[in-house]
């Protein structure tokens, strides 16, 4: 079995709606998120603020992580979420800014 990187992630509105995701380029799918690339759940509902994220070397150790943690009950959901970003700060609102300041800078040339 190849490894590889692999992301197991949950984003979140800012009502707190949450979706459960598997990449394995978080950062490209967080973005495509972001900017509703996709139709869909997370697009309908305005779900683009990574809250949780796992990293693993093999896809099938990601996808099992995956169905785990969407057969949680909520409650285990949030707490998962909590136990590492209590605060629910946008875990990858930093990628995106810095690339926005970059760009406007070579704007302003």
């Amino acid at each position: 079995m190849p490894k590889g990187r692999y992301f197991v992630y949950i984003l979140a509105s800012k009502s707190r709606r949450l979706y459960v995701g598997v990449t394995n380029d978080l950062e490209r799918r967080i973005y495509e998120h972001k900017q509703k690339l996709a139709a869909g759940f997370t697009k309908m509902y305005k779900i683009d603020r990574l809250v949780h994220f796992e990293e693993t070397s093999y896809v099938s150790a990601a996808i099992e992580r995956e169905k785990q943690i969407k057969g949680l009950l909520r409650i285990k959901k949030i707490a998962l979420i909590e136990s590492s970003n209590p605060t629910w700060e946008d875990l990858s609102e930093a990628w995106y800014n810095a690339n926005t300041k970059a760009d406007s800078s070579l704007r302003s040339e």
